[in-house]
């Protein structure tokens, strides 16, 4: 049986975040808030909010239970100096703990990640299972593509 750790973390997240895209909810503010203090602008994708999800869904499955702030310092990114037109280091900043907490609690809404007191957040039974038949769908994919290539 094909798991999560099977497939290419990529093509395992575009293939979760398609399935999630019928399962929960884009907010209405999404589109306007940035995904980190180290973002200048807001995502530009179109389908940021599923990616992230399936990303946050991929990352609970391997590391879990896990809390929004060490997510949200995995989310991170660099920043820039106090004034970017000087010559500063690059600081570092940690990602948006709002889009973060806010795609957890659509997961747990839908049976894919549970609270563990005190610990943080933990894959359920469903949340393994749609990963791992979505990594199957993944890896007959891959080894069609495989065939064809060498066919």
């Amino acid at each position: 049986m094909t798991t999560l750790y099977d497939v290419p973390a990529e093509d395992l997240i575009e293939a979760v975040a398609a399935d999630l895209e019928d399962r929960i909810e884009e907010p209405t503010w999404a589109s306007l808030a940035k995904s980190g203090e180290h973002a200048e602008l807001p995502p530009e994708q179109d389908d940021f909010w599923f990616v992230r999800a399936a990303s946050l869904l991929r990352k609970v499955a391997i590391d879990g239970p896990v809390g929004v702030e060490r997510l949200s310092t995995e989310y991170g990114g660099a920043k820039e100096g106090s004034n970017r037109y000087r010559v500063a280091p690059k600081r570092r900043a940690d990602g948006s703990k709002n889009v973060i907490r806010t795609i957890l609690q659509q997961l747990e809404e839908e049976d894919l990640v549970e609270t563990a007191e005190g610990e943080g957040r933990r894959i359920t039974p469903e949340g393994r299972s749609l990963l791992d038949d979505v990594a199957g769908q993944v890896m007959e994919d891959l080894d069609r593509a495989d065939l064809e290539r060498y066919a």
